[in-house]
């Protein structure tokens, strides 16, 4: 298969702007101002089926129609390199080995809603992450790709990163927005979505890394060939980036539709030493973790792995062997969550320090007969009654953990001690 979005990633130098050009890039910025209006740089988009990769998966060529023409209110795209799902690290590659590919998607997304700053907003702790960007940016801008009548296309635009301070809600592009509004990271309300109403009251588009480095592709070789890779819903190539009990942990890059359990025996190599597999996350710590025989027949597309009771997610897959104490990769995730609540909704402040509490009390032994159920009831009470999606993302691995490991747990409760022996 030909590499789309990791094309570039084991090039020398693959991060300087000499080295992207000679590879063709910035020729499909090029394209656009030379040949291409704003609503057919948005057809375009849209005809290759390309989705949001950061987890949503909403088709990026509508969200992009959705900002108004007609607006005099200035408009603003932000790219969202605030990556911080546990299990995922494929933004992180992007960024340090291909950062101009990025760039180069933001300008062409910034041009097709005719937005004349773009911003893109990085996670606090990738420092190095934040000075390649600035370094690529500054680059782009000497070599007039970015500023004033770029290319004499009488098109101005300006590229400004920004570091977050490392909060994982900021990944939630309201909460996104109102960081860099100087607030406080909260999400906000939809409707009004940010297409009409985000960065400061404005049109504001926010996109993943991997959706924007995905554009400068699309245009240079055509809409069609795009579509013509993945499923009939899911279309094109995903990063996957794969951690924990497995051979050969990494970034991959997939076609849309490939079979779960080949990519992990066969790509990844499978369990090392000899261990069994005893379950799989998909996308990311968010979501529900999916038993050995339910990715039997599961595709790596989102309707796929939606059919099997989990979700694509982040593309974030985290193995785990026969060794792991399911009881305390829970309360791992449990405890991640109850850190990152912003505390803006009751369900979900209160709800996460409970089930955290309540896994914790499960994990070293002091366990009570209806704590399963207890969780199961706080992990319901805060599905769907929060502004964002956080709060959904904190009760369904908790609920999916126990729904189907529940003989482990109970016997942790019994036995008051772990009888795997696990490290996870």
């Amino acid at each position: 298969m030909e590499k789309i979005l990791l094309r570039n990633i084991d090039v020398p130098d693959s991060r300087s702007l000499a080295v992207y050009r000679s590879r063709g890039g910035y020729g499909a910025w090029e394209q656009v101002l030379r040949d291409m209006t704003p609503a057919r740089v948005i057809d375009e988009v849209k005809a290759s089926g390309l989705r949001g990769r950061g987890g949503a998966g909403f088709p990026t060529g509508m969200k992009w129609s959705f900002v108004p023409k007609d607006s005099p209110k200035p408009k603003y795209l932000v790219c969202n390199a605030d990556e911080s799902e546990p299990g995922t690290f494929k933004d992180r590659l992007l960024i340090e080995r291909d950062p101009h590919a990025i760039i180069e998607g933001t300008l062409i997304a910034a041009y097709a809603i005719q937005s004349h700053t773009a911003f893109v907003y990085i996670r606090g702790e990738m420092a190095r992450g934040a000075e390649i960007l600035e370094r690529a940016v500054g680059e782009a801008a000497a070599a007039g790709y970015i500023g004033r009548n770029v290319l004499g296309s009488g098109y101005d635009i300006d590229v400004i990163v920004h570091r977050g301070a490392g909060a994982y809600i900021c990944g939630e592009e309201t909460a996104l927005l109102s960081s860099l509004e100087g607030g406080r990271g909260w999400p906000k309300v939809k409707p009004p979505f940010p297409a009409t109403h985000g960065l400061f009251g404005c049109p504001t588009v926010v996109n993943n890394v991997e959706t924007l480095a995905a554009v400068p592709w699309i245009i240079a070789n055509g809409a069609a060939k795009y579509a013509a890779l993945g499923t009939e819903k899911s279309k094109g190539t995903k990063l996957f980036s794969v951690s924990g009990h497995i051979s050969r942990p990494g970034v991959y890059e997939l076609e849309m539709g490939y079979p779960f359990k080949k990519f992990l025996e066969e790509d990844c190599g499978g369990v090392p030493g000899g261990r069994r597999l005893k379950g799989v996350i998909p996308g990311g710590a968010s979501m529900p973790v999916l038993l050995p025989e339910e990715i039997e027949k599961v595709n790596l597309d989102y309707e796929s792995v939606q059919a099997a009771g989990s979700l694509l997610g982040s593309g974030g897959v985290i193995v785990m062997d026969d060794t792991t104490c399911m009881v305390r990769a829970a309360w791992n995730i449990a405890r991640f969550f109850a850190h990152e609540s912003c505390g803006q909704c009751t369900p979900c402040r209160e709800g996460c320090h409970w089930m955290e509490k309540i896994f914790h009390r499960v994990e070293r032994g002091e366990g009570r007969s209806g704590d399963l159920d207890l969780i199961l009831s706080v992990s319901a009470n805060i599905m769907g009654n929060t502004i964002c999606p956080f709060g959904d993302a904190a009760a369904m691995p908790a609920a999916a953990f126990i729904r189907k490991y529940r003989a482990e747990f109970e016997e942790h409760i019994a036995q008051k001690r772990c009888t795997v022996g696990g490290d996870w």
